[in-house]
């Protein structure tokens, strides 16, 4: 790989998505942008557990997960930590985030490319060196 490529993308991604398949394109699409990593999960244990384990340096949050699971207790942990991230949603505006979390970013389902590029570098270059 080019090591101009993936210069100002994070190299660690958590993706948290229950859908396999959205979750295996954001896979994917990520690593082609130059991250060296990913890692997936698709419920908020799981998330912790990988969390707990190693901070990533960006993480990718569906809003809402299987069973009526909400990415909201990553992305307070993600805070404590310093990591930068992203919601991603199938329900755009109307998605309700609590207030301490409202002014997050956050992308809407199916999001562009470009857009998902532009949220992985602002995340990375928003987070302390």
């Amino acid at each position: 790989m080019d090591p101009a490529h993936n210069i100002g993308m994070p190299g660690d991604v958590l993706v948290v998505e229950d859908d396999p398949m959205i979750s295996l394109y954001f896979e994917d699409t990520i690593l082609g942008f130059g991250a060296r990593t990913v890692r997936t999960a698709a419920n908020v244990a799981r998330a912790l557990d990988l969390i707990a384990a190693q901070a990533p340096d960006f993480a990718l949050l569906d809003v809402g997960l299987v069973r009526g699971e909400t990415a909201f207790a990553i992305a307070e942990r993600l805070d404590v930590l310093g990591v930068p991230y992203v919601f991603v949603t199938g329900y755009g505006a109307e998605i309700r985030l609590p207030p301490s979390l409202a002014d997050k970013p956050r992308l809407t389902k199916p999001c562009s490319i470009d857009a998902l590029q532009a949220a992985l570098r602002q995340g990375h270059s928003a987070q302390p060196q």
